[in-house]
């Protein structure tokens, strides 16, 4: 098409609605039956993958998917470009941006990532950077954000330090710490560190960051821009990008923020970063500006992006609204995780602070998870056989003196379990009783059936 009208267009302003007086709040069947679309039978405890959508809005999202469908020229000219501002704006209240034309809304966190990264790559490219410059990242940061550097940095000349998180974890401290020595190695050989990509809640093992203060540390060291992947902060932790400071912030909006799959925003700090990345995806609208680009990159379902309004309507629902939802998300983790770790003896990976909505809980170390295969096999184990979704993460034993323990060996298995507003206490005493039974039985991983 000719002269198609920009989509994204930053010029119109909408406000995000006030928030309507309720009568009484979301009662428990009404939760239940908001997210009743669930398999009956499964212990849900990992909404940190994939997260979760409500009924209401999966209603919201259909009706966009119709409106498209019953006339997609009128939806396009007319419709699709002011709903994904008016989304924008409201996620741009949300997370205290200046501007909305500083806020883009891509498919996920990947996505975002390979557009910072891709100007990283340019800039290498371009001579701008040099060889022995680099990009820092703690160890765990996002597979898909590895195999990024991997493809649009490492190619063209660029290095990478990879900081070892310390877990389990005890403070901040220890954070800082190996951060600092990290960007030590960086500026060896009179080398520059481009680019710091932090996790402000790491995926596994889990761990709320600290990364205002790691910014800080950054600016004072001369790095020269700091991606924060957010993945899982908004509905998980109060986000304000104003006041974390980073260049780059994305987060997913289907994982804590009740949105259907996917949707995730990235804010770039000031109009001139805004303009020096782009979509991956080249489409007509390249060269209009990210949030531009973003909006338009080809017939496909943008109905996610449309519903942001629905989502807050619902957190609404929920008694002191998504500040509420997230108090209790957490205070229930860490009051489930307690309780697991003390019927099997083990620790918590991390203190209550330094979680969210997730919390890493040691399994005992007579179930012998000793390698990534092993704790693979378990989650199969628990899926197939007894209907309990939950992460495994294995921690390679280093050195058994300094290593947690229980009163059998080394822990270095742990469950991520997550909560979120559909689960119940039984889908964690779920999965303590298979836990026990399965060491009563003196069964350890590699005896389980493979799926």
């Amino acid at each position: 098409m000719d002269e198609e009208p920009r989509n994204g267009d930053g010029d119109q302003h909408f406000h995000v609605p006030k928030k309507a007086k309720l009568t009484r709040f979301i009662s428990e069947p009404e939760i239940r039956q908001e997210f009743s679309h669930h398999q009956s039978g499964v212990a849900r405890i990992n909404n940190g993958s994939f997260g979760s959508c409500p009924q209401s809005v999966l209603d919201a999202q259909k009706k966009w998917q119709l409106r498209f469908l019953q006339q997609p020229d009128e939806f396009y000219f007319n419709t699709l470009r002011k709903g994904i501002v008016e989304s924008r704006n409201m996620i741009k209240k949300f997370i205290n941006a200046d501007d909305v034309d500083h806020v883009s809304l891509v498919d996920n966190a990947t996505t975002a990532a390979a557009i910072v990264l891709q100007q990283i790559g340019r800039r290498f490219s371009q001579g701008k950077f040099q060889k022995n410059d680099s990009v820092i990242m703690f160890h765990c940061a996002f597979p898909a954000v590895k195999k990024s550097i991997q493809a649009y940095v490492t190619p063209v000349g660029g290095s990478v330090i990879e900081v070892q998180l310390p877990f389990p974890v005890n403070s901040n401290e220890e954070i800082f710490a190996k951060f600092r020595k990290g960007l030590e190695r960086g500026k060896s050989n009179s080398g520059r560190v481009r680019l710091a990509i932090l996790d402000h809640i790491t995926s596994m093992p889990s761990v709320v960051l600290p990364v205002r203060d790691l910014i800080k540390i950054c600016r004072e060291q001369g790095v020269d821009q700091v991606f924060v992947d957010g993945a899982h902060a908004i509905g998980s932790l109060h986000v304000d990008v104003k006041e974390i400071g980073a260049d780059f912030y994305v987060s997913n909006l289907y994982k804590w923020f009740f949105s259907p799959p996917t949707v995730a925003f990235l804010y770039c700090k000031d109009s001139s970063i805004v303009s020096d990345v782009h979509h991956p995806v080249v489409s007509h609208e390249y060269g209009n500006g990210l949030p531009v680009e973003s909006a338009w990159v080809g017939a496909r379902d943008y109905s996610a992006q449309l519903v942001v309004r629905s989502i807050l309507d619902f957190v609404n629902r929920f008694e002191g609204g998504i500040e509420g939802i997230m108090k209790r998300n957490h205070d229930e983790v860490v009051k489930m995780g307690n309780m697991l770790a003390e019927s099997w003896g083990t620790i918590l990976g991390s203190p209550p602070e330094m979680c969210a909505s997730m919390i890493m809980v040691g399994l005992p170390s007579r179930l012998c998870v000793t390698s990534d295969d092993d704790a693979l096999r378990l989650r199969s184990y628990l899926r197939v056989y007894h209907g309990i979704e939950v992460p495994i993460y294995y921690q390679a034993l280093r050195n058994c003196d300094s290593q947690p323990r229980d009163k059998d060996g080394c822990i270095t298995g742990y469950v991520r379990i997550s909560h979120q507003v559909y689960n119940s206490a039984e889908d964690y005493h779920k999965l303590k009783s298979t836990i026990n039974q399965l060491l009563e039985d003196g069964k350890i991983c590699k005896m389980l059936p493979k799926e």
